[in-house]
C-alpha cells in the first residue's frame, strides 16, 4: 500500500513516499482503514530522530477510521465500526490502513466527524491528561505556558469548562483564539511575569508546553513545586522542582473527549486538511509554526 514516511534520520529531504504491505494487527491492535489521520510536531521530531526511530517509518501517530480486522484476544470492537485513536511506537497513521492500539482506541461518536476525531489522542489526550494531573479545585487560576499549539488551546477549554481561571501565554496572533475559548491571553517576552501578575495575581499551577528558559521564567510562580508541569522539557523541570504529566492513554480518555467534542465543550480547532496526496505540505506547515490550529490529512472519506 502507499503511505508517506521517511527513509532515514534527517530534515524534511529525507521524507518519501514508501510502499509498504498491509500491517497485521497483534494483540492489542486493530487494523484501521484510515479516513483522516492528525499532524503533529512529534512527527517532524521522530523524522529527525528526537524518539530514536531511525527509519524507513510511515509517519503519523493519530488516526480515524473504519475496524477491518481485530488483533488476537481484541474484544470490545468489531469489523466496520467507526473508531479513532493512537498507533504504536507513534508511527504508520499516514496510510491507507493503519495499527490502532485497541486499548487507546474508541467508538467515534456520529456527532464527532473523523477529521475532528483523528486529532483527539495527542493534543487533546495530553490537555486531558495534564488537567487530570494537577486535580485543581475550583476557581484556582492555571497558567498555560505556550496556549496556543494544539495542546494549549485544548487545555484552555477543558480548564475552563472545569472552573478554572486560565492565563496563557502566546504570541499576539493567538489571543484572540485564547480568549474566545475563555483564556485571559499574555504576551511573550521581556515582562511576562510582570504582565501574568497584572491579570493572574497569585497563580496556582503551571503547565508548560515551551521549556528553556520560558520555562524557568515562570517556574516560581505556583507555591507548590507539584504544580509546576512540563511536557516540552522534561529534565529542566525536575531540576527545578517540578514533574512531567502522568500520562493516561487508555480507551476511557478517547470516550470521554469524544463526548466532550459532541456536547460542544471542546472544540479540536481543525483549521487545515490537506489529501494524503500533500502530506508533505501539512507537515511542513506544523514544522515551521505557521499552523492555526490543528492539521488533518483527508486520506479517504474524512
Amino acid at each position: 500500500m502507499r503511505a508517506y514516511g521517511f527513509v532515514e534520520v534527517g530534515g524534511p529531504e529525507k521524507q518519501a513516499w514508501l510502499d509498504v504491505p498491509v500491517p497485521v494487527p497483534g494483540p492489542d491492535e486493530l487494523l484501521v482503514r484510515v479516513r483522516s489521520a492528525g499532524v503533529n510536531p512529534g512527527d517532524w521530531r521522530l523524522r529527525e530522530g528526537g524518539y530514536g526511530t531511525v527509519g524507513p517509518a510511515v509517519l503519523g501517530r493519530e488516526v480515524a477510521g473504519i475496524v477491518e480486522s481485530c488483533g488476537p484476544g481484541v474484544g470490545g470492537f468489531s469489523p466496520g465500526e467507526e473508531v479513532f485513536g493512537g498507533c504504536p511506537g507513534m508511527v504508520g497513521g499516514w496510510a491507507e490502513y493503519a495499527i490502532v492500539t485497541a486499548s487507546f482506541a474508541a467508538h467515534r461518536p456520529p456527532a464527532v466527524s473523523a477529521h475532528d476525531a483523528a486529532v483527539l489522542p495527542v493534543a487533546a489526550g495530553t490537555a486531558f491528561d495534564a488537567l487530570t494531573d494537577l486535580a485543581l479545585p475550583r476557581g484556582a487560576t492555571l497558567l498555560v505556558n505556550g496556549a496556543g499549539g494544539g495542546v494549549g488551546v485544548a487545555l484552555v477549554q477543558l480548564a475552563v469548562a472545569a472552573g478554572l481561571r486560565v492565563i496563557g501565554t502566546a504570541s499576539p496572533a493567538k489571543h484572540d483564539l485564547i480568549a474566545s475559548f475563555g483564556g485571559i491571553p499574555v504576551a511573550y517576552g521581556e515582562g511576562v511575569l510582570g504582565r501574568i501578575r497584572e491579570v493572574g495575581g497569585e497563580i496556582d499551577a503551571v503547565f508548560d508546553l515551551v521549556g528553556g528558559d520560558a520555562l524557568r521564567t515562570v517556574a516560581t510562580l505556583p507555591r507548590d513545586p507539584e504544580l509546576l508541569m512540563s511536557v516540552a522539557d522534561k529534565e529542566l523541570v525536575k531540576r527545578l522542582g517540578g514533574r512531567e504529566i502522568v500520562r493516561d492513554r487508555s480507551s476511557g480518555v478517547l470516550r470521554r473527549l469524544a463526548g466532550l467534542v459532541a456536547d460542544g465543550t471542546l472544540c479540536p480547532h481543525v483549521t487545515d486538511v490537506y489529501p494524503l496526496a500533500n502530506a508533505a505540505e501539512a507537515l511542513a506547515l506544523v514544522e515551521d509554526g505557521h499552523a492555526a490550529g490543528k492539521v488533518v490529512i483527508d486520506v479517504w472519506g474524512g
